[in-house]
């Protein structure tokens, strides 16, 4: 059954341009750690065209090697035939999760997560205020202090002690509305994409965005029908809910008609600027999707392109970086976060060994596969430790998150910070107090 799945879903034009040169080997994360062939983009490729072709029947050790990729697309650069391994990746997991039985509670949680939770932004603030709720109401210290979250798992723990401070409501509520002004002459219509998670568990961030972009000259239009930009779901396998969500975004943003789509988040903007591909056999939506593909940009490139650093405040402090996967190598972004992070008065930015190496958080890569992702980022602290560097800087939310579990492991709290670049960027440009989560 997997395998006429396989054979369905699968590109296979793109599985034969694969020349297994090897260059994807030394990029790829899990194959440094492991050793291991059939861990390398090349030993997977090797694999999904062997059960393809029917030389080989698809096993457990199959799916476990496809459940072990990170995704994080970094033997996409180094390819020299230019292989979409990300797209093979997730044709292969659709496949799979077509025919995989998985437990009862498996089942729930993933019907739970994907289509009754992130697709509803309504559901989303009311989880938000919940948490919110547990934060500040003395609920989270009490349980802390009785230890009774000592029954989660390592990772789990880890993530509640890092998690930040969740919000009830989103940026709208806190504007007003959902077109924010530029400040002097408009020179460009912004289309904000604030995310299902970043609008809750990064909402100050988001806030941040959309100020740092008014202040810039965009005028900033918060499409009121957005939704979740289905990036989790088509990594999961569940790329026909991806396509419905893409659909919908496509259909909100296109309505506002803006010159520019703009993320904030790696993950999600790599999602969105990939609709043309995940659209391209839809007769109905292909060509609006091309339309919007071709306005995606990551917030780094716009502010590099607008905002003057000569009126930043100095802030005399050690500066790191580390690159999102997805933003560099789904967006292809390298240049614009450096340049922005070292035109900043009085800083010093310090160059992070590996800097574009996966930190193992991958989506949900750090909760389904902890020792992987415990490992990879435990390597990644030493070279951060070495930077000596009091800012740790991240594009993404799942990399902050990440890595703000790794200055804890890594003792490192008191000393480093890890700091959304949005977040730092308004912080030198704050000419008041830092804006408050909204109630």
């Amino acid at each position: 059954m997997l395998r006429e799945a396989l054979v369905k879903k699968l590109d296979y034009d793109e599985l034969s341009n694969c020349m297994r040169c090897g260059f994807c080997q030394p990029a790829c994360p899990t194959f440094r750690e492991t050793g291991y062939e059939a861990a390398s983009p090349r030993g997977r490729i090797a694999l999904m065209k062997a059960v393809a072709d029917g030389v080989m029947e698809p096993d457990k050790d199959f799916v476990n090697q496809m459940n072990l990729c990170l995704g994080c697309r970094a033997c996409e650069p180094v390819c020299p035939a230019g292989v979409p391994y990300g797209q093979l990746i997730e044709q292969t997991r659709e496949a799979i999760k077509e025919v995989q039985e998985h437990p009862w509670w498996v089942k729930a949680v993933r019907k739970l997560a994907f289509f009754h939770l992130f697709p509803h932004q309504k559901r989303m603030y009311q989880l938000g205020g919940l948490l919110r709720f547990y934060q500040r109401s003395g609920v989270q210290k009490n349980l802390r202090k009785l230890g009774v979250l000592s029954i989660l798992p390592k990772q789990m723990r880890e993530m509640e002690e890092i998690m930040p401070e969740a919000s009830g409501k989103g940026i709208v509520d806190f504007f007003g509305g959902t077109v924010i002004p530029a400040v002097g002459e408009r020179k460009y219509r912004v289309g904000m994409f604030h995310g299902c998670i970043m609008d809750v568990l990064f909402n100050e961030t988001n806030r941040n965005t959309v100020r740092l972009l008014s202040e810039a000259g965009c005028e900033v239009i918060i499409a009121p029908d957005q939704v979740c930009c289905g990036a989790l779901h088509a990594h999961s396998g569940e790329r026909e809910q991806a396509r419905n969500l893409a659909r919908k975004n496509v259909a909100a943003f296109h309505k506002a008609d803006v010159d520019i789509i703009v993320s904030n988040a790696g993950g999600c903007g790599a999602m969105l600027l990939e609709y043309d591909h995940l659209l391209e056999k839809d007769a109905e939506w292909k060509e609006k999707a091309q339309w919007f593909a071709s306005r995606v940009k990551d917030i780094s490139e716009v502010l590099a392109l607008l905002v003057e650093p000569k009126e930043w405040q100095s802030l005399p402090q050690r500066i790191t970086y580390q690159s999102s996967c997805h933003l560099r190598n789904g967006m292809k972004v390298t240049k614009e976060p450096v340049s922005l992070l070292q035109a900043i008065p009085g800083a010093t930015y310090v160059q992070l060994r590996e800097g574009d190496r996966c930190c193992g958080s991958a989506g949900i890569y750090n909760l389904v596969q902890p020792e992987m992702a415990g490992s990879l980022l435990d390597e990644k602290m030493d070279h951060v430790a070495a930077t000596q560097a009091d800012i740790l800087v991240t594009s993404n939310p799942g990399c902050l998150l990440q890595m703000k579990a790794g200055i804890h492991r890594a003792g490192l709290e008191g000393k480093m910070e890890a700091v959304h670049i949005v977040d730092l960027l308004a912080r030198v440009q704050q000419k008041e107090k830092p804006l408050s989560i909204p109630e």
